[in-house]
Order: C-alpha cells, then sequence, then structure tokens
C-alpha cells in the first residue's frame, strides 16, 4: 500500500489553486487499494475525503484534518457497445478515445476536466448531453454497507446536477462507470442529434441534426474554451471550478414570481411546469459582470458562472467572499437563491 504523507496542501492537486494542508495524503493506484484505505480509515474513525482531479472542489484555508485519498485508479475496458473505465482516469481523455473509435454519446462533453469517478456524482452534463442518458452502472464501495456493490442507473437517482451520491454525501465512493456508446459506423461515425442551441449554431446545422462525431468534439471544445472552459496554464481564466453556480429549476409559483420582477426573463420549460433559468443570466443582471472582482477573486472575464483565482493569490475565503456577494445580490434583486456546484470541504457558503 502506498505511504501515507503528512502536511501535503491540496492547493496544486485542484484547479482553483486553493486549499490548505491534508494531515495525511496518499494514492491509491487501483481499486482495491482504493477501497482498503478508505475501510481501513473508516474502522478508524478517520475522515475521509477521496480526491480526484479537483476541478469541482473548494477547500478551505484550514486544509482537511483527516486522510485524503487522491484516486490514480487507470484502465478502460470495452465490451460491445459498453465501455469501463476506472474511477481515476481521466474524463477527457476518454471522450477522446471515444470519438476516435466512434462511440457516440458522450462527445458533447468533450473539455470537462477531472475523473471518471467524477462525473456520476453530479451528473455531468454541457451541450445538451449528460452522462446519465449514457451510464448503466457505477461500481461503488458502500461505506454503510461495507462492501463493493454495482449500482443501476436507476439506483443512481440521477436528476439534473443530481444523484444519490450527492443526495447521500460520504456513503459511496467511486470505482467505475460503465457507459453505453455504440459505435456510429453504420451511419458514417455520426454524432448523437445535435440538442443545443448554441452548438448547432457553431456547427451550421438546425437542432436535432447529426454531425461527424470529431466535428462535435471540435465544436464543442472551441466553444468552451472560448468561456475559459478548458484547463489552459496560460489563461487566469481557467482557474476555477468551472460553473460555481447551477442554473436554478423553479416551480411554477416561483416563475410567476420572478416574471413580476424580470418580465420576459430567459427560461427553459421543464417537466411538470418547472422552468429552469439561466443562472449567467441573474448573476449579469443583478450588477455581476464578466471581470467583476473582489479582492484577488474575480469573476471570469470569459463566462459569468467561473468564479476564479486569476493569479493564484486569493485564499478560499477571498474566493467565498465574492460569492457570498454574488448569491446575496441575486436574491435581492430577483428573490431567486443561487446553489452552489463545487463540493465545499472543510467551509460553507
Amino acid at each position: 500500500m502506498a505511504e501515507r504523507v503528512a502536511g501535503v496542501r491540496l492547493a496544486p492537486y485542484t484547479t482553483l489553486g486553493l486549499g490548505g494542508p491534508a494531515r495525511a495524503f496518499v494514492e491509491a493506484g487501483s481499486a482495491e487499494e482504493l477501497v482498503e484505505l478508505v475501510a481501513e480509515a473508516d474502522r478508524a474513525g478517520e475522515p475521509v475525503l477521496v480526491l480526484g482531479g479537483g476541478s469541482n472542489l473548494v477547500v478551505s484555508d484550514e486544509g482537511f484534518d483527516g486522510l485524503v485519498v487522491r484516486v490514480a485508479s487507470r484502465g478502460v475496458e470495452s465490451d460491445g457497445d459498453l465501455v469501463t473505465a476506472e474511477a481515476g482516469e481521466d474524463w477527457d481523455a476518454l471522450v477522446e478515445r471515444a470519438v476516435a473509435e466512434g462511440r457516440s454519446g458522450i462527445e458533447c462533453l468533450s473539455g470537462i476536466p477531472g475523473q471518471v469517478g467524477s462525473t456520476p456524482i453530479q451528473n455531468v452534463g454541457a451541450y445538451g448531453q449528460d452522462v446519465s442518458q449514457t451510464i448503466t452502472s457505477v461500481r461503488v464501495y458502500d461505506r454503510t454497507a461495507r462492501r463493493v456493490r454495482d449500482l443501476t442507473a436507476a439506483e443512481c437517482a440521477f436528476a439534473y446536477r443530481h444523484s444519490v451520491f450527492k443526495r447521500e454525501p460520504g456513503r459511496h465512493v467511486v470505482l467505475a462507470v460503465t457507459y453505453a456508446l455504440p459505435r456510429a459506423g453504420g451511419d458514417g461515425g455520426l454524432s448523437g442529434p445535435v440538442a443545443y442551441r448554441e452548438l448547432a449554431l457553431r456547427l451550421g446545422v438546425e437542432q436535432g441534426e447529426r454531425v461527424p462525431l470529431a466535428e462535435a468534439r471540435r465544436a464543442v471544445l472551441a466553444l468552451r474554451a472560448g468561456k475559459g472552459m478548458v484547463l489552459d496554464p496560460a489563461d487566469p481564466d481557467t482557474r476555477s471550478a468551472g460553473s460555481f453556480f447551477t442554473n436554478p429549476v423553479l416551480d411554477a409559483g416561483q416563475a410567476a414570481e420572478l416574471e413580476l420582477r424580470a418580465p420576459g426573463f430567459p427560461r427553459w420549460d421543464m417537466p411538470g411546469g418547472a422552468v429552469k433559468v439561466p443562472a449567467a443570466w441573474l448573476i449579469e443582471n443583478a450588477g455581476f459582470p464578466k471581470g467583476y472582482r473582489r479582492g484577488p477573486a474575480r469573476i471570469s472575464t470569459k463566462h459569468t458562472l467561473a468564479l476564479t483565482n486569476p493569479e493564484l493569490a486569493a485564499r478560499t475565503e477571498d474566493l467565498l467572499d465574492l460569492a457570498r456577494e454574488v448569491r446575496d445580490g441575486v436574491h435581492e434583486k430577483f428573490g431567486v437563491t443561487l446553489v452552489n456546484e463545487p463540493v465545499l470541504v472543510g467551509t460553507r457558503l
């Protein structure tokens, strides 16, 4: 088993470059080692933080008073349309591989940073696709039952940026994920129907049309790069945790109240009469434009939803002060409470 190291700073392991030290830090090179490390810590009553790519994580300035287990497992296996990837595999590398093999279903999720193991937790999605559309099962270590289990897609209880893993935080350690990614060779290696208007415009097609997989991937990467959402050491706007706030989903009553405050506000219709509202629109119209700064933390100059640590000079509390200001400003103007998307460790918003 890998050796524990004391006092490792967590900031370099997060895309925000924020976070204090871990009391103990260790890497798990396999699913078996990951289970063993977590189970041993649980038996000892030691707090555990399972760390993936650090792209959806905000760690407090004080760090983590327990064991941080960094997932470093590797491996991808295919069985017909099914592709199973270990939790520590890089997500975008898996997307690139799927596109190269002519497999459709995740091409619009290109460029999203992080590891495979993180994708089912928040039901990662972008440009009209989300992983719940392709996940068939998730292998986990259930810390309550103290055993390895395979959860079906139904048992994962996927919803918009939500899952059983968020509903019961800390219970499940993701070990591997299986996706249904059919080869699209029979129809020229085409993507799924292009569902997102912005992507359709970029591709020059109508919504619902299909395009070559590689073309879809290139277009998504270009769109994300234009918003500072593809990791680039030379671009300070990519020192973020991606979208900091989820798009609020309002019931009919809440939507009616917002209509009184902001007639004609942009919306997407959802099942059951609910509507989804673009958080970026709320933020900008509450007086927080791109590039808005509070001390060393700022809103991205490319995308209003990303809060950044551009000079790597901010503390976690600096970033959260900015997040609180934005959240409170949106609530004051529109009566809508924004919810953070990244996981907060050792702190709260």
